[in-house]
């Protein structure tokens, strides 16, 4: 890829203050980059390395104004960091190797429709009645069971597993070892001490553009369908239990845990291993920290949870100081007590 500064500026809707005709042909970051390069600045704690960077050109905030000479010319957008995301994407599109076709030895039932443009890797296997949609790629060691389905356009890369009946909308991106459609945790306690396993009947239903990182599990629904509603994006190993429902453009980091029967709302966003319980619901917009334990029901839009049981943030800021607080308090104390 070789563009120059204007042509970058007109993919991503930037205005150039600087050279427009210096080439670019490589994305770096701003503390590393070199000539030929072109870099972003969106977060304030890197302002400095936009004075000293290498890079031939550097993506900044419309209100950027330096405060010194820059040697770098500047591509002024709205939204930097999100400019810089479409950017990458286009790099991607413009250096990727395009795969088609069926690689050998794979599996694909006779009964299994496969749409044009695809990719099947090799020790790949699509079982029966299974619908593949056009342009999927499907990489090496993914397994396609009965009856599922895979939207257009489509990415699932290595050692992906997808159980019967389950079913992926169209530009979901699922990246290696998840597992879509497991055995919910459903085991019923005996009286004798043992527990019976309670068939999980259901499905999981995936819709658009859902990104999924790699080794999460989403488990299928006891009755009915998990539901991943379109535009939720989830780190690297999170676990989505049975009959869950993720409302559109949810995002949940990393080693986080949905409990069976949740609700969680539209545009919410939970932090690393944080906890939620089952059969709750929470509002849109909410926000959880990362660690938090959500025990109930969260009924009013966008506010902000830490702690573990959750506590709203800024009761959280007042008793995190306390605690801080507290040896000192001890001590007072106890030399109050030595004097009375």
């Amino acid at each position: 890829m070789e563009l120059t500064v204007e042509q970058v500026a007109g993919l991503i809707g930037g205005s150039v203050k600087g050279d427009g005709n210096a080439t670019i042909n490589r994305l770096e970051k701003i503390e590393e980059a070199t000539e030929g390069s072109i870099a972003f600045l969106a977060n304030p704690k890197y302002t400095n390395y936009i004075y000293t960077t290498g890079a031939s050109a550097v993506i900044v905030k419309s209100d950027f104004e330096p405060e010194k000479e820059i040697k770098s010319s500047l591509i002024k957008v709205a939204d930097p960091y999100g400019a810089f995301a479409q950017l990458l994407e286009a790099y991607e599109q413009m250096t990727a190797k395009v795969k088609v076709g069926i690689e050998n030895p794979s599996f694909q039932d006779e009964s299994a429709t496969i749409g044009s443009d695809c990719y099947l890797g090799a020790f790949s296997y699509v079982g029966q009645n299974a619908k593949i949609g056009d342009n999927v790629k499907i990489y090496p060691n993914v397994y396609i069971g009965d009856n599922a389905e895979v939207g257009d356009n489509t990415i699932l890369f290595s050692g992906v597993k997808v159980y019967a009946d389950c079913k992926i909308g169209k530009h979901c991106k699922i990246h290696s070892g998840v597992v879509i459609g497991s055995d919910g945790f459903g085991f019923a306690p005996q009286e004798d001490g043992t527990y019976k396993s309670i068939p999980q009947t259901g499905n999981v239903i995936i819709e658009d553009h859902v990104d999924i990182g790699a080794n999460t599990t989403i488990d299928c629904a006891t009755m009915g369908s998990t539901i991943i509603k379109s535009g939720v994006k989830l780190d690297n190993l999170v676990q989505v239990a049975h009959n869950v429902e993720l409302g559109k453009n949810t995002v949940i980091a990393s080693q986080a845990g949905i409990s069976g029967s949740a609700k969680i709302g539209e545009n919410c966003q939970i932090g690393g291993q944080a906890g939620i319980t089952g059969h709750l619901n929470m509002a849109n917009k909410t926000i959880i920290g990362p660690q938090a334990g959500v025990p109930k029901t969260i009924k009013e839009e966008g506010k902000v949870w830490f702690g573990s049981p959750i506590m709203e943030h800024r009761e959280f800021l007042k008793m995190s100081i306390i605690l801080r607080n507290l040896p000192q308090l001890i001590e007072r104390v106890k030399q109050l007590e030595k004097k009375s």
